[in-house]
């Protein structure tokens, strides 16, 4: 099964090797047909600390690292 892949903006980088992404995605809502924007939070795992509040990320899911996180950072790609 191949593992998800989320884009999002970094909305703290307080933790040590920690990072939190929030992750918008855009919903029809069932009964008013309206499209509405989710968001939700997610810990990724950030090694080397290389990841600052207001970025834009992806994130890879991965085996738990710790209570919450279960998300790795991708690295920068190159240009």
């Amino acid at each position: 099964m191949p593992k998800r892949i989320l884009e999002g903006l970094v909305v703290s980088d307080k933790g040590d090797k920690t990072v939190v992404v929030k992750v918008e995605r855009t919903v029809l809502h069932p009964v008013m047909k309206k499209t509405i924007r989710v968001s939700k939070r997610y810990h990724a795992h950030d090694e080397t600390n290389d990841f600052k509040a207001g970025e834009k990320i992806r994130i890879i899911e991965c085996a738990p690292k710790s209570k919450l996180k279960t998300w790795e950072v991708l690295p920068r790609e190159a240009n």
